[in-house]
Formats: structure tokens, C-alpha cells, sequence
């Protein structure tokens, strides 16, 4: 939920489309389809990363070289950003009719999905070494669900917090807010990437 807010509050995930789109039509109705757009793009690209884990997971021996590789992954993702922070200019010229390409598009070029599989690979873990069997019955029929879970959770939680950016902007602080107080979350973006990626080696 923390990440998913987060997601929302960054202007780069799209909520700023919202507001313009709000504004253009001169109808919050508008403003709000537009987030929706943005959530549904966001939540695809949540899946497209953590699907193919929840696949994977169901193998308990290789369960703990699983989630290292995707620990490393994600340190190797969060320094490329630091040191290239330049950010793709054919995702700018994706029109307003296509948000959900678009937040899918951002989604997976920054990473987004990729945070979350470390998290999604701890809570599938199985304790129960010995009981394999068991274990893997019931990862093969509850890890669909909780990949699901987690990236519907973090779409709302993502949802929730640009929804909320968007409509003070759109209704009380306008446009030229975000002129004057545009802030770049890209670096801290890049550290989250690797600290997370840290901690679930840890």
C-alpha cells in the first residue's frame, strides 16, 4: 500500500494526464475515467511482473535462488536508474486516449512491478520444509490469488493517492502548482528500487 501511494503521489506515474484531461473536458468525470485508465495500466504491469514469479514460486527448491535473483534484479535495475536517469521520450508523445498503454508503458519502464515480486516472493514462502508436498499443493492454487492481491492492492493504494494529488490540483491549486513545485522523485525512486532489493536479501 505504502509503494502504491507513493506510485500515485509522483507526478511521473501520470497523475498531472488526469488533471489535464479534467481540465480540457472541463469535467472531474473526466479527470477521474483518466485515473482509472492510469490504475488499470498500472495494475496490468504489476501482473506482467509478478505473474510470471507466482509461476515460478510453485518450485520450493528453487524458491530461495528465486527471490535472490530477483533481489539482485532489482539492486541492478535501482543503480542503472541512477546512473541513467533519462527516461524514454516516445513514452511523452503516447496521446490521452491510450492511459492505459501509457501507465502500463511507465509502469514497466520504471520498474514498479519489479518492486513488488521480492515482497510477493516472502509471502509465498512455505515454512514447512518438510511437508513439500503439502506446501506445494497449496502454493500451485493460492499464488495466482495472492499475485493478484498484491498487485490489486497496490493499484488502489496507487489509485487513492493520485486520485487525491489530481483532484487538488484540478479543483484548488491549478496548474500553475505544478510549474512551481514540480518535484523530481526519479533518484529516490532508484534508491527504493535498490534498498528493497537489499532487504529482501537480508
Amino acid at each position: 500500500m505504502l509503494s502504491g501511494a507513493y506510485h500515485g503521489v509522483n507526478p511521473g506515474m501520470g497523475w498531472p494526464l488526469a488533471v489535464s484531461a479534467g481540465l480540457l473536458e472541463r469535467s472531474s468525470r473526466t479527470l477521474w475515467a483518466a485515473l482509472g485508465s492510469l490504475a488499470l495500466g498500472h495494475f496490468l504491469s504489476m501482473l506482467a511482473a509478478i505473474l510470471p514469479f507466482a509461476l515460478l514460486a510453485t518450485l520450493l527448491d528453487w524458491q530461495h535462488q528465486i527471490q535472490l535473483g530477483a533481489s539482485l534484479l532489482l539492486i541492478g535495475f535501482g543503480s542503472l536508474l541512477l546512473v541513467r536517469p533519462r527516461h524514454p521520450r516516445a513514452l511523452a508523445r503516447i496521446p490521452p486516449s491510450q492511459l492505459v498503454l501509457w501507465s502500463f508503458a511507465v509502469a514497466i519502464a520504471h520498474g514498479a512491478g519489479l518492486m513488488l515480486v521480492p515482497i510477493y516472493l516472502g509471502l509465498c514462502r512455505s515454512s514447512d520444509k518438510d511437508g513439500g508436498h503439502r506446501a506445494a499443493s497449496t502454493l500451485i492454487s493460492s499464488n495466482f490469488d495472492t499475485a493478484l492481491l498484491v498487485g490489486l492492492v497496490h493499484a488502489l493504494a496507487l489509485f487513492a493517492a493520485a486520485g487525491a494529488s489530481a483532484w487538488l490540483v484540478y479543483r484548488y491549486l491549478g496548474l500553475k502548482f505544478i510549474s512551481r513545485s514540480w518535484f523530481n522523485l526519479d533518484a529516490i525512486w532508484a534508491l527504493s528500487l535498490v534498498a528493497i532489493g537489499l532487504l529482501s536479501l537480508l
